[in-house]
């Protein structure tokens, strides 16, 4: 990621809340499917190893959940896709989510820090795959061909997050840094602000249904529905243009 005077970069950081208001469940929705299992059951390589179908399944209902015809990007995704085409320099989402649903807005340039949902590594031979339907213990590997050792392309508790590199130098050279609809409460992501303020000096803004954790030490925040509220603020930037970020 490189930027210039007439060119700024910007990272944009986007967490359950964006994705919220399309109908899928956060971490911490009282009501939501998160909330109704056990994270160390689903979300970590021992829950996986103690009981393989049972994380099939639970992984499964989500991916089955992305297919239904009804669920779509929202106006806060369809808003970033937006940034990303007509803003002169790069535009970088580096999303916490699983889901889909950036692209499906128009976004081209996503990093998803946390792996995705549509797509299932081989424990055998580490390649990763597209995969739209079930998984199962005894689903083969559609590279080596190896069954059993398949697994989803998700980052569980204890797993280093994807991409790091690239998002770290990105951080380190960019104008601007956006969190959209994240608690503020999960590393490494809740310190890639901190990152920022440290290296690249560039600006930082909250966009959030409420204050995160780490919402003093943004400069600007602004608060209400990830609907309403990346639509604006992308608007006025776009009008401010790249002087805006000097």
């Amino acid at each position: 990621m490189h930027q210039t005077a007439d060119q700024p970069s910007i990272v944009i950081l986007t967490g359950a809340g964006i994705s919220k208001e399309s109908g899928l469940d956060t971490f911490r929705c009282a009501d939501g499917i998160w909330n109704k299992v056990s994270l160390e059951d689903v979300a970590t390589p021992e829950g996986f190893a103690r009981d393989p179908d049972m994380v099939h399944g639970f992984y499964n209902a989500r991916r089955a959940q992305l297919a239904d015809p009804t669920l779509s990007p929202n106006a806060a995704h369809e808003a970033l896709a937006r940034l990303e085409r007509e803003w002169p320099g790069e535009v970088l989402v580096v999303t916490q989510n699983i889901d889909d649903l950036h692209e499906r807005g128009g976004s081209k340039n996503v990093l998803h820090m946390h792996g995705e949902l549509k797509k299932v590594r081989c424990e055998g031979c580490r390649a990763v795959a597209v995969w739209d339907g079930d998984l199962g213990r005894d689903s083969a590997c559609p590279t080596c061909g190896v069954a059993g050792a398949m697994r989803p392309h998700v980052v569980w508790f204890g797993e280093m997050p994807l991409g790091m590199e690239r998002i770290y130098a990105a951080l380190e050279d960019c104008a601007l840094f956006l969190s959209v609809g994240t608690s503020g409460n999960v590393y490494p992501a809740a310190g890639f602000v901190h990152h920022v303020l440290e290296t690249s000096g560039g600006r930082t803004v909250e966009l959030n249904l409420e204050p995160s954790q780490g919402a003093t030490l943004f400069a600007e925040q602004h608060y209400g529905p990830a609907t309403e509220v990346v639509p604006a603020f992308v608007d006025r930037l776009l009008a401010e243009g790249p002087a805006a970020l000097e």
